[in-house]
């Protein structure tokens, strides 16, 4: 089948009863988002000249601004590249589906479109240059949880690190009552207030989340203070590690990003999840103390790319002849 029309969707009640396996493109979250001041979900969906769905992806345009530093300005993403009926050509639908989307996005007015977390590094590499995207090499990091234990993999050092921490009191569960998310989506906006790459969405879609079969809220506490945490999110075999915090300068010896991110480890290898995805391992600098961090409890790094486009002409050309000098 070739696709004839693709539909960006802006309602729920307008969409189709789509069949999905990725939360990341679903109803649920598209509703999730619906819900959540400052974001607007936007579902691409392709379609045969039966009236057949094809494949569809869903794009979330944030809205952000602040008093101080005085700013204002909406950003799209994209995680990951869509879902598509089996047998179908993956690249010329995604191709098409990104043309709707940012001819779309640009009416709203976003100062850029940011893909991530595309399976493979070389995806849809010509239909994002030729819609003016450019690629910014980055890195993403995965933990194998099948074939052995998150214990066999991390080495003495980190197990003594984890162990003091125990010994000095820190604690890891669930956050069990609305007051505790929203206790830790107080701490994750304060850790990354003056960071302009991530943006923090409201607390009301954490709660949706925490709600939701999707998603467990993590934590890491002090006497009973919370000093590091994590969202994770399940799909197919996968948990996907997609917001964490840790005050490391304030309890440097309760060590709350190791124990953070090893309470994570834990909790999606007693849940039988094939593999913990980090979605965000910052910037890609040569030095980064989050992503050491990581990769300390035995994580594959795989080179990969983000995709970004600015509105302005001008503006995209430069930032991306020097993203990619």
């Amino acid at each position: 089948m070739k696709c004839v029309e693709v539909k960006i969707i802006e309602k729920s009640e307008e969409l189709p009863g789509i069949a999905y396996r990725n939360f990341f493109h679903s109803e649920d979250f598209f509703r999730m988002l619906e819900q959540t001041p400052g974001c607007t979900p936007y579902m691409a969906v392709a379609y045969s000249k039966e009236g057949t769905i094809l494949a569809h992806i869903l794009a979330v345009v944030y809205r952000r601004g602040s008093f101080l530093p005085p700013y204002l300005y909406s950003c799209g993403r994209i995680y990951g590249e869509g879902e598509y009926a089996p047998g179908e050509s993956k690249n010329d639908l995604f191709g098409e589906m990104v043309e709707a989307l940012t001819r779309r996005l640009r009416r709203r007015m976003c100062l850029y479109i940011e893909f991530s977390n595309l399976s493979k590094k070389m995806f849809g590499y010509r239909h994002l240059r030729r819609h003016g995207y450019f690629p910014v090499r980055w890195l993403q990091i995965h933990n194998s949880l099948h074939s052995k234990p998150p214990e066999a993999r991390i080495s003495e050092k980190t197990k003594k690190r984890i162990e003091s921490a125990f010994d000095a009191g820190v604690e890891t569960r669930e956050a069990s009552t609305e007051e505790e998310v929203q206790a830790f989506h107080k701490v994750l906006r304060r850790y990354y207030r003056f960071k302009f790459q991530r943006f923090i969405p409201r607390r009301e879609l954490f709660l949706l989340l925490w709600k939701s079969q999707y998603c467990k809220i993590l934590l890491t506490l002090s006497k009973g203070r919370i000093i590091g945490g994590s969202a994770l999110v399940y799909t197919g075999k996968d948990a996907y590690l997609w917001y964490m915090v840790s005050r490391n300068k304030t309890h440097l010896i309760q060590h709350p990003r190791s124990m953070t991110i090893w309470h994570a480890l834990q909790h999606s290898h007693e849940h039988g999840f094939e593999h913990l995805r980090f979605m965000n391992v910052g910037l890609p600098f040569s030095k980064n103390p989050i992503r050491e961090s990581i990769l300390r409890f035995g994580g594959k790094p795989t080179s990969t790319f983000r995709w970004f486009r600015f509105s302005f002409g001008f503006v995209n050309k430069i930032v991306g002849w020097f993203l990619n000098d």
